[in-house]
């Protein structure tokens, strides 16, 4: 899996979850996930997830460190353990610095503010995921706490690289796992 971290700031809107959208902007073939910084707004009319659209949840954050993952040859059951996987790095790093983390699903909570924003979802080609966390948490439309406004974490691009390093290695590790296991029979 190739990781980057963009520094330059761009805003998710949400029409970034699409197929080869990284290959297309970075020149990035195949399994990759990328992180950047920026403001978040995503309107209904791009929203994935059905059930914050039937709720009337558009997602909004002033400042948020995002990550877009693109998968090939994996199914959508997959891509959401895939989707939870990432959320657990998250969640365990986190926990390294003395940050303690609520996992719910695919969302993180802390102090029953939300950190996280997250969707897994399946374009012809590819599994898609969209990982977002607030860096500042003034102006979400829910209660929200951010990286650096509530947690501290003020070197948010080392914190992207970090989590991008352990998932790729992460994914990896499973690759060459599959490998190394003799198949058994009755």
């Amino acid at each position: 899996m190739k990781t980057k971290f963009i520094d330059e700031e761009i805003k998710y809107i949400g029409s970034q979850l699409a197929p080869h959208w990284i290959y297309k902007n970075f020149k990035i073939q195949g399994d990759a996930i990328i992180a950047f910084q920026g403001e978040c707004q995503v309107d209904l009319s791009e929203m994935v997830d059905i059930e914050d659209v039937i709720n009337n949840e558009p997602i909004y954050s002033k400042y948020m460190l995002s990550f877009i993952s693109e998968q090939f040859g994996v199914n959508l059951r997959e891509g959401v353990f895939r989707q939870r996987l990432l959320i657990c790095i998250i969640k365990e790093l986190l926990e390294e610095k003395g940050i303690f983390t609520l996992r719910s699903g695919d969302d993180l909570m802390i102090d029953n503010k939300k950190l996280s924003v997250s969707i897994a979802t399946k374009s012809i080609s590819s599994i898609l995921i969209h990982t977002g966390l607030n860096i500042l948490s003034d102006g979400a439309p829910v209660s929200a706490c951010g990286l650096t406004s509530e947690l501290g974490i003020s070197d948010t691009k080392q914190f992207a690289l970090d989590v991008m390093e352990r998932y790729a290695n992460e994914l990896d590790d499973i690759n060459m796992t599959c490998t190394k296991v003799r198949g058994v029979t009755e």
